[in-house]
């Protein structure tokens, strides 16, 4: 695991339409039960333009800045030997469908641990009019040889 990864900003991502089914999918596949998840009607009365995609439902949109990570070539990061080892979100306000999503990563941290290594990545997603609607932070640790 390269160290000097550590505060490198990856450019943006391909912006993310957030689909009215793939909320609906995600929903359910984490078992929200929640009716502004399921149903527009539910969620305008609730004051949302359209369905309300569950908090976590930001790993999708964070999946594609992990990706640039793992496929940078100085990043010597194995994907055979990553495991997941954290998830947090940081939330300015509900991802909605319709929403067009765009988000850039940023290594915050590169720790080794004995043979392993540990990367925090950060990806602010922002909104088509560039405003804050969450931030993804995860933490990969990739095993060493022991």
């Amino acid at each position: 695991m390269n160290p000097e990864l550590q505060g490198r900003v990856f450019p943006p991502a391909e912006p993310y339409l957030v689909g009215r089914e793939k909320v609906r999918e995600f929903a359910r596949a984490v078992f929200a039960t929640n009716p502004v998840n399921l149903d527009v009607e539910a969620a305008q009365a609730a004051g949302y333009a359209d369905v309300v995609a569950p908090p976590t439902f930001a790993v999708v949109v964070q999946e594609h800045t992990l990706a640039q990570l793992l496929a940078e070539p100085d990043a010597g990061i194995d994907f055979s030997r990553v495991v997941h080892g954290d998830q947090r979100f940081t939330s300015t306000r509900p991802i909605v469908a319709g929403d067009l999503l765009t988000a850039t990563l940023t290594v915050a941290s590169v720790k080794t641990l004995g043979p392993h290594s540990m990367v925090t990545a950060e990806s602010a997603i922002t909104d088509a009019a560039g405003e804050h609607v969450v931030t993804a932070i995860s933490t990969l640790v990739v095993r060493g040889d022991e």
